[in-house]
């Protein structure tokens, strides 16, 4: 799904929620989730769209309608440390 796209959907109100995924390095990716399934946001050229920032993506998203959207930290346990962790979900908190 592109920008213009993410938008259509976002002005006809079947975007659930936008979440922003913090990767290892410093890079962030956008997702629009819609019906229960993920729908990642990409650039012209159809590669995955890499943020730089919260403030980034609120630049991006500047002329979109509101929408419910949230910063997500993946639980990295298992690939750092060798452990389980106790509760599978990532950390997900709202941002304005």
């Amino acid at each position: 799904m592109n920008l213009q796209e993410l938008n259509a959907y976002a002005v006809a109100g079947k975007v659930d929620e936008l979440n922003l995924i913090s990767m290892e390095g410093g890079i962030y990716l956008l997702e629009a989730r819609m019906h229960g399934a993920a729908y990642p946001l990409s650039d012209a050229p159809g590669h995955t769209m890499q943020l730089r920032s919260v403030e980034h993506a609120r630049e991006v998203l500047r002329s979109f309608p509101k929408l419910h959207f949230n910063l997500v930290h993946t639980v990295v346990h298992d690939e750092m440390c060798g452990l389980v962790a106790d509760v599978e979900e990532n950390l997900k908190v709202p941002i304005a």
